[in-house]
């Protein structure tokens, strides 16, 4: 049942309650209201969104089944309802995940009893298994087909490589290996002028922020094609969110928060505050980066292909003179997005903005989740000071990458809207 000019919400409301006996009333009043106030909420942005030439690619699961957990799956799920929240078209998005539609049980899971059963993958639109092979025909296809913004999601698990960790690796299906150079080398084979974005949730997923280089490699130039990433922790931790636990309402990764920051809808549907810092009416991919650096209650330490840069710029003497002022120093010259990391995440630890973060006190007895906000705190300071240090005495060369880093990481899914868009409507009347 769908609302329609000349049916409210309300309306709707009222002939479904007539079927229901006066027990069940209260029950369906509420989750009916949900269920109609999404609805108008999604026609509202199918009329006001006009969605980008954005195309979507999400490779997903686990290696093996013992490792295939069924969080990856939800995850998947979550993307597409994000996609829907921003009037995305689901035929825009190309999806393989583990064991592809050969229908056997890969799927980790444990049940109410707290028993770890199996079962096939469950996601609309699945083209196939996430395979190196699928990859490389979806990169050849790319090619041949007119420039527009690639997204690229990839929710799984990643493995450190010890000999050169600038080059971790994901495992694919059949715990096949595809590292940051074979990821790089298929975007080199692509034409310049074609956007590359990358959403990457799995351990040690930010060596791939060297996807900006040529080759992959950070000994190389960085590629002329626009190309950047945002990643859930850096190169050299473990990441969280891979779990058999079914309850979405309890995970905390960090494809929950940045989706959330991009939708404004978090994955049980709830609506979050808005990640528009600019306050331009469209929510940019590196605002919803921001949101999940304060969101996310975990240990992990998010980061960019642009910070990832800056931080290999700094020098231990630039990151002890960045260190050494007060924060409010660096609060007055951040964008909006970095602005809002820096007072949120200082808010939580209890710092005070008008001393230097060497001479806050670390919090008694840190939990994993507290020592995480402060290496966020201090990697965002270091992201703001050396972009000073650049536009202020950069070379050329420096100010070029920076710019271009920029520009892609501030991007977006869908053109302008409403900055209130993504709230769930406080009442009825609001409906009308």
């Amino acid at each position: 049942m769908m609302p329609s000019k000349s049916q409210t919400p309300q309306q709707l409301l009222q002939k479904l309650l007539l079927f229901f006996s006066a027990g069940t009333l209260l029950t369906l009043a509420l989750a009916s209201y949900a269920w109609l106030a999404s609805l108008a909420r999604a026609n509202e942005r199918r009329e006001a969104v006009t969605p980008n030439s954005a195309r979507f690619v999400v490779v997903a699961g686990g290696g093996a089944p013992s490792y295939n957990e069924i969080a990856l799956e939800k995850n998947v799920l979550y993307f597409q309802r994000t996609l829907a929240e921003l009037g995305q078209s689901a035929s825009d998005v190309d999806i393989f995940f583990a064991n592809g539609n050969d229908g056997q049980s890969t799927v980790r899971y444990i049940n109410f009893l707290g028993r770890e059963r199996f079962k096939p993958p469950e996601i609309a639109h699945l083209r196939g298994a996430a395979t190196a092979v699928n990859l490389d025909q979806w990169f050849q296809q790319t090619a041949k087909q007119p420039p527009c913004q690639r997204f690229f999601y990839f929710t799984g698990h990643g493995l450190y490589n010890e000999t050169n960790p600038d080059n971790n690796s994901l495992i694919l299906w059949k715990e096949t290996l595809f590292d940051v150079q074979d990821l790089a080398a298929r975007l080199d084979r692509l034409p310049p002028e074609q956007p590359f974005v990358a959403m990457m949730a799995q351990c040690y997923a930010g060596a791939f922020a060297n996807l900006i280089y040529e080759g992959g490699d950070p000994s190389q130039p960085v590629a002329l094609q626009s190309r950047c990433g945002f990643f859930a922790t850096v190169a050299s931790r473990p990441s969280v969110g891979c779990t058999p636990a079914v309850n979405e309402a309890d995970y905390r990764d960090y494809s929950s928060s940045f989706f959330a920051g991009l939708s404004g809808v978090d994955r049980v549907g709830q609506p979050v505050a808005s990640a528009d810092y600019d306050a331009n009416g469209v929510i940019a991919y590196n605002e919803a980066h921001a949101f999940a650096k304060v969101d996310e209650e975990t240990a992990d330490w998010p980061i960019s292909t642009v910070e990832a840069w800056l931080q290999r710029q700094a020098t231990p003497q630039d990151t002890a003179s960045i260190l050494s002022l007060p924060l409010a120093n660096w609060v007055a010259v951040s964008p909006p997005q970095r602005r809002y990391v820096i007072e949120s995440l200082a808010a939580k630890l209890g710092y005070d903005l008008s001393e230097p973060y060497p001479a806050q006190e670390r919090p008694v007895q840190a939990n994993e989740v507290q020592v995480a906000y402060r290496m966020r705190l201090e990697m965002e300071l270091i992201n703001v000071g050396i972009t000073q240090k650049i536009q202020t005495s950069g070379s050329d060369a420096q100010l070029s990458i920076l710019n271009q880093l920029t520009e892609c990481e501030a991007s977006s899914l869908s053109g302008p809207r409403d900055p209130h868009d993504g709230r769930i409507l406080q009442s009825f009347q609001e409906l009308q």
